[in-house]
């Protein structure tokens, strides 16, 4: 039995209970005739009573009706582009014979803004509050079906998991696109190590940074946000091709019409009903998994797809995710593990020709029930405009730039970009595929701290000398929200580069922007919880191994199991920046490996 296939009846057997249950749920809600037709005539007056021309259809009519979740805003600038979807999304209905009304928005935060910030202890939760925000938005019961309007890290998931709330309903997600390319990013991490050394003025610093991310659209980088695109197409929830069209262009705006009309022909209305909690099944979560490793994509994902499919009644866990990895070729290079950026990609043959190739070689499930009507053969097609008509056509045979995407018979490795650690100091994950295989396997010692700004506070001293490995501790979701450390990647990239062997080592988060010295990540248990990095002591000597899948202190067994473990102090997260709003659900959040999710707590 092929991997993929060994993993997702093993993930169907531990799931059924609880993916029974949901269907269950999900089945007995489908409903007769149009949803708004249950409410009672004040109900539906006030569901109707701005809606103008739709009015008529929205009061007596027997067609559809589109809720439109929508992320956005006009600071982030994935999401700008979106200030005029709802307008076409209408249009595109009324022209279909149906209608479609903002059922709500979501709040979107841009961890490129809180980065380093008090502000990011928010960022992992902001998930959770869309998942919510997206049941109120969709509680009215009046639609029967649902476009979510989002892009970017927590939005996409956090979309998703409120949606599988009303999985009776079929949905589909419209992105924006990525942005043009600017500086290249190795351009862009040279000024950042330069300035982290002193070498480089602020103004050069956002000169760079300025030539980064310089328009509307998603940032070009493979981290979450781009990662989300692929997980989606994976899961078929895109109509083919849909994740890396730009923005502001015909052809975005063609696939958004599209979507509208596909959405109002997979309702429980016709005979092509295709609701969410169908679409969202095992199957699809494993081909999630197999995308993440094939890519190289985001590590963010090992919580993010964990907490989706706990929504959708399916348990996986990162054994799931490691053993597809061992068995998923590596075919794109995309920064951060490579050059190129998500154009580049797109231009070499993107997604499309991933998938393909993954599907020739055996390592998909090719019998999905996708939003366009299809299967994952479907969702490789690649649309283009014949004038002004909207079509798709196969991806490419071969790739258009080998150093970007390479088919499943010559891979970058024969392996995927993801591992997971286990050892005396618990279970992590590794983003292998951004490291080099010389500084895969690190063994020094321990240098502890209780922030990242305690560890740049070292480098700046002069304290960082010799090789060791960098414990930060403290940051998991229960201790303050599991804040991304981006502000360490530079710095201790440098100290690589000019010869030391480094490593992290935290329970806090890196994300899809880690750059290439080896980060064990998402320890769990945290230490706020009791895990075993709180009994690390500075000095200790560390061993993390990503080939051999390994992390473990080199102390006496003895004197390891005696030792207490320390509390981190966390009285300066609990205020600022929102952050005392945030209590229970640090209180209630699940370990990294379940999702880092407060809406279940402990119960997957």
């Amino acid at each position: 039995m092929p991997p993929f296939e060994r993993v997702t009846a093993r993930i169907a057997e531990r799931s059924r209970a609880t993916r029974t249950d949901y269907l269950a749920r999900m089945d007995a809600a489908r409903g007769q005739g149009p949803y708004r037709h249950k409410l009672s005539c004040g109900n539906l007056a006030h569901a109707f009573a701005a809606s103008g021309e739709d009015k008529p259809a929205l009061r007596g009519g027997r067609s559809g009706n589109i809720g439109i979740v929508t992320a956005y805003n006009d600071m982030l600038s994935a999401h700008q582009p979106m200030e005029h979807y709802p307008t076409l999304i209408r249009m595109a209905a009324r022209n279909a014979g149906g209608s479609a009304q903002v059922a709500g928005g979501v709040p979107a935060m841009c961890d490129g803004v809180t980065q380093g910030r008090d502000g990011m202890e928010l960022s992992l939760f902001s998930r959770d509050v869309i998942a919510m925000a997206t049941a109120v938005s969709l509680s009215h019961d009046a639609f029967d079906a649902v476009l979510c309007l989002g892009v970017c890290d927590k939005i996409v998931p956090g979309l998703l998991i409120g949606a599988l709330s009303f999985g009776h309903l079929p949905v589909i997600f419209v992105p924006a696109g990525p942005m043009p390319s600017g500086i290249s990013n190795k351009q862009k991490a040279e000024v950042r190590q330069r300035y982290a050394l002193g070498q480089a003025t602020q103004e050069e610093l956002m000169d760079a940074e300025a030539a980064s991310y310089h328009a509307p659209g998603t940032c070009t980088f493979y981290g979450t946000a781009n990662s989300n695109q692929m997980l989606v197409e994976m899961m078929g929830l895109h109509l083919p091709g849909t994740a890396f069209a730009p923005p502001n262009t015909p052809l975005r705006d063609a696939l958004t019409v599209a979507a509208a009309e596909q959405a109002l022909r997979i309702t429980a209305l016709g005979d092509d009903y295709r609701p969410l909690a169908h679409t969202i099944d095992e199957k699809a979560i494993v081909n999630a998994m197999v995308g993440l490793a094939a890519t190289g994509g985001s590590t963010n994902h090992t919580l993010h797809l964990v907490a989706v499919a706990r929504a959708a009644g399916i348990l996986i866990d990162w054994s799931d995710l490691d053993e597809l990895s061992k068995a998923t070729p590596l075919l794109a290079r995309v920064y951060p593990n490579g050059s190129a950026d998500v154009n580049h990609f797109e231009a070499a043959g993107g997604l499309g020709f991933v998938i393909s190739q993954l599907l020739d070689a055996g390592l998909l499930h090719d019998d999905v029930l996708g939003v366009h009507g299809g299967g994952m053969r479907r969702q490789a097609q690649q649309p283009y405009l014949d004038d002004l008509t909207l079509r798709w056509r196969d991806p490419p045979a071969q790739p258009g730039d080998p150093d970007v995407v390479r088919p499943a018979s010559a891979p970058f490795d024969s392996e995927g970009g993801l591992r997971c650690l286990q050892g005396n100091l618990g279970r992590a994950v590794v983003k292998i595929s951004a490291v080099a295989p010389q500084f895969r396997r690190h063994q020094a010692p321990a240098r502890l701290f209780e922030s990242q700004d305690a560890l740049l506070a070292a480098f700046k001293a002069g304290q960082l000398t010799g090789d060791f490995i960098a414990v930060v501790r403290g940051q998991g979701p229960r201790a303050n929200g599991m804040p991304e450390l981006h502000k360490l990647t530079p710095t201790l990239a440098a100290l690589q580069d000019r010869g030391q062997r480094v490593a992290l080592l935290t329970d806090g988060r890196m994300s899809g922007a880690s750059g290439k010295v080896l980060a064990a990540i998402h320890v769990t248990p945290e230490a706020a919880d009791g895990g075993a990095l709180a009994k690390l002591r500075d000095g200790d000597m560390v061993c993390i191994d990503a080939e051999a899948g390994s992390m473990d202190a080199l102390v006496e067994a003895a004197e390891w199991n005696a030792r207490e473990a320390l509390q981190p102090d966390l009285s300066g997260n609990r205020f600022g920046t929102g952050r005392e709003l945030f209590g229970l659900m640090r209180g209630n959040v699940g370990s990294a490996e379940q999702g880092a999710c407060s809406l279940f707590g402990n119960d997957a």
